[in-house]
């Protein structure tokens, strides 16, 4: 079996996407989507998109960690996968799209696109740092000087303790850079790394920098190793809303990637 891929990147975060609206591909098998993630024995991804047809949508964004196992939503994957999708013609300007946490609305902002988050209402205070979940859960570390910190052996530590455990977290190591700006970097679960780049992790930052009171601003410009990504949002006493994630989803190279089943 031959499948085509695009393999796509945004902010230095990396994907393999296909398209699966056939129901072709073998998306129970993940050993096989470990192993085309795999860095030195596949084409190398920190994730795996997979688009299907949904009743309900554009399409639906099936995505899977570099483990090969299904995750939540991923910020940066749900733009390339939007990108791909428009370059099936399944999408216009203004995109409608289903991911693991229900439906998301985004569009194209010249060469960026620009997607809408859920809203956020529920945060817990962990000693002096933060969880906060955006589609996927985040644990955020304010830190003096994000580059001196050791992210691949601080955040495991982090992110498979107590309380996460088996199930893990997100740990996002954040650091205020302007009076609108953040620098952030992150550890992955499922990637079991620091990536490049992490959208809802941004998002997650961004969202605590508020809500811990170290930034004011609701246009939040975030600096990741991978590039810059845009996070707005409008806060109310209890919540965030009209959370929007801007950034590029730029494809890479496509391909063909034999397998036998």
């Amino acid at each position: 079996m031959i499948i085509s891929f695009v393999k796509y990147q945004g902010t230095g975060n990396d994907f393999v996407v296909i398209d699966n609206r056939d129901s072709s591909f073998p998306i129970k098998d993940h050993a096989l989507i470990a192993q085309i993630c795999h860095r030195n024995y596949g084409i190398g991804a920190d994730g795996f998109i997979a688009i299907e047809s949904d009743t309900t949508s554009d399409f639906f964004m099936r995505y899977f960690n570099a483990n090969g196992h299904e995750g939540s939503l991923c910020g940066n994957g749900s733009r390339c996968a939007i990108h791909y999708a428009n370059s099936l013609g399944l999408t216009q300007k203004h995109v409608v799209f289903c991911a693991a946490d229900g439906l998301h609305q985004a569009k194209f902002v010249g060469e960026e696109i620009a997607l809408s988050l859920h809203d956020v209402s529920n945060w817990e205070i962990r000693d002096k740092d933060l969880f906060i979940d955006t589609g996927s859960p985040h644990h955020i570390a304010f830190v003096d000087d994000v580059a001196a910190v050791n992210v691949a052996t601080s955040g495991a530590a982090i992110a498979h303790g107590a309380p996460y455990h088996a199930d893990g977290t997100n740990v996002n190591f954040v650091e205020v850079i302007a009076a609108d700006g953040l620098y952030v970097r992150t550890f992955e679960r499922g990637v079991e790394a620091e990536t490049l780049s992490c959208g809802t992790g941004v998002t997650a930052a961004a969202i605590g920098g508020h809500l811990s009171k170290r930034i004011n601003a609701e246009k939040i410009n975030v600096q990741t190793k991978g590039g810059v990504l845009t996070v707005s949002f409008s806060a109310t006493s209890d919540k965030y809303e009209s959370v929007v994630l801007q950034g590029p989803a730029i494809p890479v190279v496509s391909g063909k990637w034999e397998i036998t089943i």
